[in-house]
């Protein structure tokens, strides 16, 4: 596919409601199956929407499509500049 398409669609598939485009989830929490299902995702053992501060479906089909663009593995979608630069510096770093 070429880069303008990737940009449209890439990441995304149709949910339920047969949307074309992505749906703006503005929602900040998400319902968790059982007591098993929320320890799973705060765990980590298992990926899914705990906090919209932490993954969103919309997010999560922004970073996707990021990556591709750029010809990464992954990308990180942030609030603001300094976040960015915040995270690029913590992970650069060490204590000392």
């Amino acid at each position: 596919m070429t880069d303008q398409t990737n940009a449209l669609h890439y990441g995304y598939e149709k949910d339920s409601q047969g949307t074309m485009a992505v749906p703006i989830y503005m929602s900040t929490a998400y319902e968790f199956r059982d007591s098993e299902h929320a320890a799973n995702l705060f765990s980590l053992k298992e990926l899914g929407n705990i906090y919209t501060r932490l993954m969103n479906p919309t997010t999560a089909i922004f970073e996707k499509r990021f990556a591709e663009l750029e010809k990464g593995i992954a990308a990180i979608a942030t609030a603001s500049g300094m976040s960015a630069i915040f995270s690029c510096i913590v992970n650069l770093c060490e204590a000392g």
